[in-house]
């Protein structure tokens, strides 16, 4: 019998695991030095466990551990590699392109930046949230000194074909940042095929704590340079200062370690959960849709639109399953979501989208749970809904 709630939005955060937080504890009290004290044994004990854990983030993505700098979080890793890309190269260039499915935390950094005289292309994406070499190539000029492309969407899970748009970068000598916080410990992703510049990563979204993330930085072919965003001691190589949090870096280190070595059978087993979950539901159910690309996608992202139905009135009546809506509610207004209407999706559908993050503890018995659970809701809000047969 499945423990309740059931946690099913691991696109959002996922919970840290034991491994993790066992690894953790010692350096919050037996080993709690900092890292930058270089003159006793605390010191040095706290600066091995840093730097073993560079070893294992960069080992996770095909990095030097040289090329890991240390942040809060992929917020400011992407704020650390558009802000701090643009401002180093303004003279040779103002042009960035990004596409307009990015994650707030990559397209408000560049609305930022053209509130200071750069210009920004944000490229349109197909119906499956794509975007094509193709178009990054047809957009770039003279001016353009950055591209930012996620390796997969947060919301519809759709994987970017970073190789291909890397190479296109490379090949116009421009930089490529990819955020890669989705993407990177759930599907295969290196630095070298993607040709990327700048990566941002995040722990809590394989299993380990909140408040710690990464940026890789490249330093060879070429050498890339940061104007930092925070200035003080000179941590990072100069780029972002702080006293480092060695137990979330340990944390993180060691989640990324356990993300390389369970990848294959993980994935496997995650898309295996999710497609139970989409054909059992979508089976029992009409006018049901799938949001993003069907096939290349992350393995543990469903989203689905429920016509007739609202989606947040879905989640309500869904108590004993924790699972988002695709639209994003403020308290002056409810627009769809702007990954879904990028995509072409009707307003009255992405109104209706549920998004299901499926992870490392989930069950088969859980699956199954959801899977009775919504087809009960659906059903149940749809009798509820004087135009559904109207509209049949």
């Amino acid at each position: 019998m499945p423990t309740f709630p059931i946690y099913l939005d691991n696109n959002s955060t996922t919970p840290t695991d034991p491994r993790v937080l066992e690894a953790m504890l010692p350096f919050f009290t037996e080993h709690f030095g900092n890292a930058a004290s270089r003159t006793h044994a605390f010191g040095w004990k706290a600066e091995e466990a840093v730097e073993k854990a560079r070893e294992q983030i960069a080992y996770l993505i095909g990095a030097s551990a040289r090329e890991i700098i240390f942040t809060s979080g992929a917020t400011e890793s992407n704020n650390l590699a558009i802000k701090g890309a643009a401002h180093m190269a303004r003279p040779h260039g103002n042009h960035l392109i990004t596409s307009q499915t990015e994650h707030k935390a990559v397209l408000d950094p560049c609305k930022r930046l053209e509130q200071d005289g750069f210009v920004v292309t944000y490229l349109p994406v197909d119906s499956f949230g794509q975007v094509s070499a193709q178009q990054v190539a047809e957009a770039i000029t003279d001016k353009t000194i950055l591209v930012s492309v996620m390796a997969a969407n947060n919301e519809v899970g759709t994987l970017q074909p970073i190789a291909e748009i890397g190479t296109v970068c490379k090949e116009k000598s421009v930089l490529f940042h990819c955020d890669a916080a989705q993407g990177a410990g759930k599907v295969p992703f290196d630095v070298e095929t993607s040709r990327a510049d700048l990566v941002s990563l995040s722990a809590h979204k394989i299993y380990g704590p909140k408040g710690i993330g990464a940026l890789y930085v490249r330093r060879r072919h070429p050498h890339v340079r940061l104007e930092p965003l925070i200035d003080g001691g000179g941590h990072e190589r100069g780029m972002r200062s702080g006293t480092l949090p060695v137990p979330l870096i340990v944390g993180f280190g060691l989640a990324c370690d356990l993300c390389r070595q369970v990848m294959p059978d993980e994935g496997e087993r995650t898309l295996s959960l999710r497609e139970r979950l989409r054909t059992g539901i979508m089976n029992a159910l009409d006018d049901v849709s799938l949001n993003g690309h069907p096939g290349e996608r992350l393995p543990g992202n469903l989203n689905l639109s429920f016509a007739h139905v609202q989606g947040e009135a879905l989640m309500m009546a869904m108590k004993t399953v924790a699972v988002s809506s695709g639209s994003a509610c403020t308290s002056a207004s409810v627009e769809p979501s702007y990954v879904l209407r990028a995509m072409r999706v009707p307003d009255d559908l992405a109104h209706s989208s549920i998004r299901f993050g499926i992870g490392r503890f989930n069950t088969l018995e859980e699956i199954d749970f959801v899977i009775k659970e919504v087809i009960q809701a659906v059903e149940h809000l749809r009798l509820l809904n004087p135009l559904t047969e109207a509209s049949r």
